[in-house]
């Protein structure tokens, strides 16, 4: 394995971002920029991340057993429901080409899920760090903080400042991605809470007083939730499985889990409306709140299929 990903004065490595989505294209993008070589693999993959890749100026590899051959690290970003599946697709690769990288799971999953991606990764001779994302994607003037953790964090701690800000946690896995969780459960948490105000209100025919409420004693929220409604089904359906992931998270601290498990249901709702089909590129910029949540609340009353 290269070890130019130790040394701060080494700025030149290969890097592998698994996929290059919303966020990983942006990472992958700042990445290159300090000089180094981002590659991944878009064999089978959408149109549109094929488009991210593209702007994200990557190297296009044909199979992963070729990406792991030639990364010196893999930034594992992409919906949490996907990383351990992701994981043992390449492990797998790795076993199969003989050749390992390290690998940085860095996806809004709880500890017990980054546990188990570390494990997957040790089957296969792996180093593993552990890593929660924290703030939007980099661009120029911006840095995205990337907070790791595991027995030897030295790979990531390299990149600092290289278009992202790493932050050390310690040795333990599980203690970068239980941050994430904690942040996101406030951050995702407090919209589906807005969402589930809303649609409380509509469906009682009190939304135009609650509005009126807000705007004369909750102006800060309101705006907030003007801003952000609209836009939520986007980026629901992903957000499904981070809900389930913080549940998790509180379910194994023992501590109640219900008000994520919820927050999961509301963005369940919303990826099932029209809407949920919008990405971040398409979403319609003059859709209001008002015109929003009536469609909510229409997909969530809607009657399922009789048995």
């Amino acid at each position: 394995m290269n070890s130019r990903l130790g040394d701060k004065d080494m700025t030149t490595s290969c890097i592998a971002v698994s996929a290059p989505g919303d966020m990983g294209h942006a990472v992958g993008k700042v990445l290159g920029e300090h000089g180094n070589d981002v590659i991944t693999c878009l064999a089978g993959r959408s149109e549109r991340t094929r488009g991210l890749a593209a702007k994200g100026n990557f190297r296009d590899v044909p199979d992963l057993e070729t990406l792991v051959s030639e990364a010196d690290m893999i930034l594992s970003i992409l919906p949490p429901a996907n990383a351990l599946a992701q994981a043992q697709d390449l492990a797998a690769a790795m076993k199969a080409a003989g050749s390992t990288a390290v690998y940085v799971d860095c996806n809004a999953v709880s500890p017990a899920t980054a546990a188990e991606v570390g494990a997957v990764m040790a089957d296969a001779g792996a180093p593993f760090i552990d890593c929660g994302i924290i703030g939007l994607a980099p661009i120029p003037g911006r840095s995205t903080r990337f907070y790791v953790s595991g027995p030897d964090t030295a790979p990531m701690v390299a990149l600092d400042g290289q278009g992202i800000t790493v932050i050390d946690m310690g040795a333990d896995i599980g203690r970068a991605s239980g941050l994430k969780m904690a942040y996101a459960g406030l951050t995702k948490g407090t919209n589906a809470l807005y969402t589930a105000v809303l649609m409380l209100a509509h469906r009682l025919d009190l939304f135009d007083d609650l509005i009126g409420e807000f705007e004369d004693s909750q102006q800060a929220a309101l705006k907030r939730m003007r801003g952000s409604v609209p836009r939520l089904p986007a980026d629901a359906g992903r957000w499904v499985r981070e809900m389930e992931e913080i549940a998790a998270t509180y379910r194994d601290a023992g501590l109640p889990s219900g008000f994520h498990d919820a927050s999961a249901d509301i963005f369940r709702i919303l990826a099932e409306t029209p809407f949920g089909a919008e990405t971040r590129e398409t979403i319609d910029p003059n859709r209001t709140m008002e015109q929003s949540i009536p469609v909510f609340v229409d997909q969530a009353v809607k009657p399922g299929p009789e048995k």
